[in-house]
């Protein structure tokens, strides 16, 4: 267990009772490099997922959603592939990730609806199922409780860098481990915003908990960042709970203890969706876009995604050119009907512009680029409506997302 991220959330290798998981090399895709991962849990766990709004959502998400529904929300496994999508593949696509779950519970000696499954990759291709069956077995017989490194990195697509989150958290005469690994570093953006994700704990809890409590996570995280306006067809966050922690089982997700785990999974969920938006293709600066002064949640978080979604917002980051110009047309155009007349924005704690206009001040063209020059930015919007925030996370666009997408399936 290695680096620091910050509160009771860390980075690195991490293990979590009552779960093994594996990493093989299939060939799917990629040559000479891990592409598909194994999640097994010793225990009937119980499980949730939340996934893309995209139309063309992949087969897996069709199985997932089928999967949980038939068993309840409990699940024993997840297979995992990277390098092609299968998505948009009709309905043999569908029958190819039905027949790899059905490979997963044979080898496992459990139900095909406790086998979740998920893929990324290149849109259109029909899943190599006969490559994946070939290291299934390798996969079973290699499962460890430390393998959660390799795992990361075998899911990894256009990112840079695997990311892995975990904490604990006591409760009752019991402390709780939550841990998580990510891909995601392109088509990043709500609803929901990340590639594919995946969270074990060893809480005990209810299956309708969990859920609520995964969607609460979702929302504070993965659906606070954007790094392109792309939401995929694939996008999954999935988690399962063991039971292996002896405390009591929280049935009621309001009550102390549900509460309690809850932040702990947020945290766990908000650390991982900051790693994306830093592994941005091509990114540079990482960058928070809160929106206060509100009348509402809902209103802050509408101007602030619009704002960390803007293509000339993002390149005005990436050449450090500390241009509001592009802030507060930005915010304009979100559909909210503020009064410009009473907004203020802020570059960290530079005000550059307050009231509906710019602020005229000697040097503040030179502390606004220095502000601007910085690796990590926060950009602060008062609406000064009201009392109610958001925060969007972002990252600038360079020449190398550009190139990166330009030859995304050669």
């Amino acid at each position: 267990m290695q680096e620091r991220s910050g509160g009771k959330v860390q980075r690195g290798a991490f293990s979590v009772p009552g779960f093994r998981v594996a990493a093989a090399m299939s060939g799917m895709r990629y040559k000479n490099r891990l592409d598909c991962v194994l999640i097994v849990s010793e225990a009937e766990a119980a499980a949730a997922g939340v996934f893309t709004r995209n139309r063309f959502c992949a087969a897996p998400v069709v199985l997932c959603r089928g999967h949980l529904e038939a068993s309840q929300g409990y699940a024993r496994a997840v297979l995992i592939n990277a390098g092609i999508a299968n998505a948009c593949t009709g309905e043999e696509g569908l029958r190819r990730a039905r027949r790899s779950a059905s490979q997963v519970a044979s080898l496992l000696g459990i139900e095909p609806n406790r086998v979740l499954v998920a893929s990324t990759g290149v849109i259109g291709p029909q899943l190599r199922v006969e490559a994946l069956e070939a290291v299934l077995p390798h996969l079973v017989s290699a499962l460890r409780p430390d393998g959660w490194l390799d795992a990361a990195q075998a899911i990894m697509t256009t990112d840079t860098v695997p990311k892995t989150a975990w904490g604990q958290t006591p409760l009752g005469q019991a402390t709780v481990t939550c841990a998580g690994m990510a891909k995601g570093s392109g088509m990043i953006a709500p609803d929901m915003a990340t590639m594919l994700a995946f969270v074990v704990t060893d809480a005990r809890i209810t299956p309708d908990a969990l859920r609520f409590w995964l969607g609460k996570a979702v929302n504070a995280s993965f659906n606070r960042i954007t790094v392109d306006g792309d939401t995929s067809t694939n996008d999954t966050v999935l988690i399962m709970a063991n039971a292996t922690a002896p405390h009591p089982l929280i049935t009621d997700p309001s009550s102390s203890e549900g509460t309690a785990f809850g932040k702990l999974l947020t945290d766990v969920c908000l650390d991982l969706a900051h790693q994306i938006v830093r592994d941005g293709e091509g990114a540079t600066k990482f960058v928070a876009v809160t929106v206060c002064g509100a009348k509402s949640r809902d209103r802050a978080a509408r101007v602030a995604q619009t704002i960390a979604a803007s293509p000339l917002v993002k390149t005005a980051l990436f050449g450090q050119d500390a241009n509001w110009g592009r802030i507060v047309a930005a915010a304009g155009r979100a559909g909210v009907d503020f009064d410009p007349n009473r907004v203020s924005l802020f570059f960290e704690d530079v005000c550059i512009f307050r009231n509906g206009q710019p602020v005229q001040e000697e040097d503040l063209e030179e502390k606004a680029s220095a502000v601007f020059r910085q690796k990590e930015i926060h950009i602060r919007l008062d609406l000064g409506e009201g009392m109610e925030e958001d925060t969007v996370y972002t990252c600038d666009f360079s020449y190398d997302y550009v190139k990166i997408n330009a030859d995304y399936r050669s």
